[in-house]
């Protein structure tokens, strides 16, 4: 940003302030200065660079508050005086003038509209056109030099529209409609999108919204009554419609770096007293306003002691508190004086949220080269977090089993994303033409895995057993309801496996019988009970609960969510032929996908751990024919509801389906074990327990026994 030195020096005291000073300052403040020029009525100019989250200086005032702070100078507020508006003295009420709507507030927090009439549109006076063209500005007229004054004074871009041109005298904030047209200030005709935020007036669109305005409004030699308009705009929307256009503004420049709604309305009597000031007029009565209400101020917990401990620094508390104070940041103590302190950042300070921006600031302010620098720096070893130690033995145990773990890109395309979208969401896409076909953040990592099995497929690469893939990485959906809707971004575990069958190398065919389907199904359950285990311990309760339609991306035949004491962790099932042949892949996969954060929470596993036996146990398995619906987790309840004496665990051993058992049966086959802790247990005593339990197998389950 260009500024002004002799420009500056309005807003200091003493106003002494030279161009070597203010450059001295502004570098050891974090603001690098890129070029510095002297202009011929001797005034400097230098361009500063501004990062990103300091949208606040890009202006004079900014600037000049940094350098106050800075140097220990004091910051002179520019000053407003409006005359005394009443109808009976004015041209009456703003209000009865133009009429406001914002229909949009989510995307424009507050719109201010105040009116001048009578002005007089002509040449600037000479300090207003030498203060623009100490930055660069070419002077157009008092009104439009007025709002650029404004904008680089307070960085609080402003427009002024012609009221006369106004279709109804409305002024309208809304989207535009699709194809809709508007010709802008640099005369160019666009065609709008239907999410274009636009300013309006009643029969069409007049300026896009934070960007630039509309020519067909513009004020001109001819206007008499001006309609003044300060208002911010949510900056993503600003950003889009900046770069879907191909317009760069100052405007734009300041509204995607956030312009604080309660910094509105003194801009706003700046900008009308700097008109009345140069092109006369009279201001009608009021200032018309729409929006959301104004945002609440922050409340940041801050620490002397934490601010020393982390610079490494000894700073007394009273300078703490004094560049605090000096950045306009408000106090007030907690408990103990001295220990807690509660402080308000000013609203043009939004990149202050935490404590650590506090301390930050603190260090630029008492001097970055007065922090110490150490010779060594103490490290302590300490052993690694929860969660990292969960991800490796995650990460190990997979690769165990023979999966090979893929790091891939976040994009695909479109048609890959959708399959893979759970109800209710939608994806995410970004407008950049360098992404070319693959625009779409991933909402599942398993798109990744079957483009990477593709690959190996391509190359003609085969493991025993099949190919085995994992990945741990994050993925992107958004909840419908527009651009301002949650985005949800879980990192999550996927994990894909060839169905391993007789012609799993190469040149295979990709045909899979349904029993090799169905142990590539069993399989993958076995591998995520494993992982589970893992991170959760052996007494972790893990339901696989049958779920039909999940996503498209799996088959409803084959689909079942993954439940660890009785919370949904994801999903397992067969991939569907569509996806299969979208991705072009010989061999069907199972696929499953957890979430991520859930599973490492689970770590560390709970051991369980209790003295050795001193008495065998005896072992009874008990098979029976049971309808094809019941799941296990029936039989694990009924085993914990039977009270069988000196019962001790129940084993799964297998699950039997044939033409003898009849159509919607199957066997499955348990292992019991009884123990008694005093004594050596005989099977006599056992047998009235099994008795117990195959009655009640029989009248709860609806079973029948194969073998006891």
């Amino acid at each position: 940003m260009n500024i002004s030195i002799a420009w500056i020096n309005k807003y200091l005291s003493p106003a002494n302030l030279t161009a070597d000073e203010a450059e001295q300052a502004l570098m050891h403040s974090g603001f690098p200065i890129e070029s510095r020029e002297t202009l011929p009525g001797g005034d400097i100019r230098m361009d500063v660079e501004i990062t990103s989250n300091r949208g606040d200086c890009l202006s004079h005032l900014g600037l000049a508050r940094e350098i106050a702070a800075k140097t220990g100078r004091t910051l002179i507020m520019p000053s407003v005086e409006l005359p005394p508006t009443t109808p009976a003295a004015t041209s009456g009420r703003a209000a009865d003038a133009v009429t406001l709507e914002n229909t949009r507030p989510d995307l424009c927090p507050l719109f201010t509209i105040r009116v001048i009439r009578g002005v007089k549109v002509g040449p600037s006076p000479a300090w207003l056109r030498e203060a623009l063209e100490a930055v660069g500005q070419r002077s157009i007229s008092n009104i439009v030099d007025a709002t650029n004054f404004v904008n680089f004074e307070l960085g609080n871009p402003s427009h002024a529209f012609d009221l006369a041109r106004l279709g109804g005298s409305k002024v309208i904030v809304r989207t535009a409609q699709p194809k809709e047209k508007l010709t802008t200030l640099d005369g160019k005709a666009r065609v709008l999108e239907a999410d274009d935020l636009v300013v309006a007036d009643g029969s069409r669109a007049q300026g896009l919204a934070g960007v630039m305005g509309g020519g067909d409004s513009e004020v001109g030699n001819s206007t008499t009554d001006v309609v003044l308009e300060v208002a911010t705009w949510a900056p993503a929307t600003v950003r889009k419609t900046s770069r879907r256009h191909g317009i760069r503004t100052d405007a734009s420049h300041r509204y995607e770096r956030i312009v604080d709604a309660r910094s509105l309305d003194f801009a706003s009597r700046r900008l009308a007293a700097i008109i009345l000031e140069t092109a006369g007029g009279q201001l009608c009565e009021g200032v018309v306003t729409a929006g959301k209400p104004l945002p609440q101020d922050l409340k940041i917990r801050f620490r002397p002691a934490r601010c020393n401990a982390l610079l490494g620094t000894q700073i007394p508390v009273d300078e703490i508190a004094r560049i605090l104070l000096r950045l306009e940041i408000g106090m007030e103590p907690i408990g103990r004086a001295s220990e807690e302190i509660a402080c308000t950042p000013p609203h043009w300070r939004p990149d202050l949220t935490r404590e650590v921006d506090l301390i930050e600031e603190i260090a630029r302010i008492h001097g970055l080269d007065k922090i110490p620098l150490m010779s060594k720096i103490p490290v302590a070893i300490r052993p690694p977090q929860d969660l990292e130690r969960a991800q490796r033995e995650l990460s190990s145990l997979l690769a165990g089993m023979g999966f090979f773990e893929t790091v891939t890109f976040s994009f695909i395309k479109p048609t890959q994303a959708t399959p893979f979208l759970l109800p209710g969401q939608i994806s995410i896409g970004v407008d950049d033409d360098r992404r070319g076909a693959e625009p779409t953040l991933r909402p599942s990592t398993i798109p990744s895995l079957l483009a990477c099995r593709r690959k190996n497929q391509d190359g003609a690469v085969t493991a025993p057993g099949g190919i085995r893939l994992f990945e741990l990485g994050p993925t992107f959906a958004q909840a419908p309801g527009g651009p301002t809707a949650e985005v949800i971004q879980p990192r999550r575990l996927s994990l894909l496996m060839d169905v391993p069958g007789e012609s799993s190398g190469a040149g295979s065919t990709g045909k899979r019988s349904f029993e090799e389907v169905q142990a590539a199904v069993r399989m993958m359950r076995g591998i995520i009970e494993s992982a589970i285990r893992a991170m959760a311990g052996a007494g972790a309760r893990i339901e696989f609960r049958q779920a039909g339609t999940l996503v498209a991306a799996i088959r409803e035949d084959a689909a079942a969510n993954v439940l660890v004491n009785g919370v949904a962790l994801g999903a397992v099932g067969l991939l569907s032929e569509a996806v299969q042949k979208e991705y072009g892949l010989e061999v069907p996969v199972v696929i499953t996908e957890t979430n991520l954060q859930l599973l490492l929470g689970l770590f560390p596993p709970k051991a369980q751990v209790s003295t050795l036996p001193e008495f065998p146990a005896v072992e009874r398995d008990l098979t029976l024919t049971v309808p094809e619906s019941l799941p296990w987790k029936d039989v694990e309840s009924l085993l914990a509801s039977a009270s069988l004496d000196r019962f001790e665990r129940l084993a799964y051993v297998g699950a039997y389906r044939g033409k003898q058992l009849g159509p919607g049966k199957k066997s499955i086959t348990m292992r019991l074990w009884f123990r008694d802790a005093a004594k050596t247990l005989r099977r006599e005593e056992v047998d009235p327990q099994i008795d117990s339990l195959i009655g009640l197998a029989k009248t709860k389950l609806g079973a029948e026994v194969r073998t006891a």
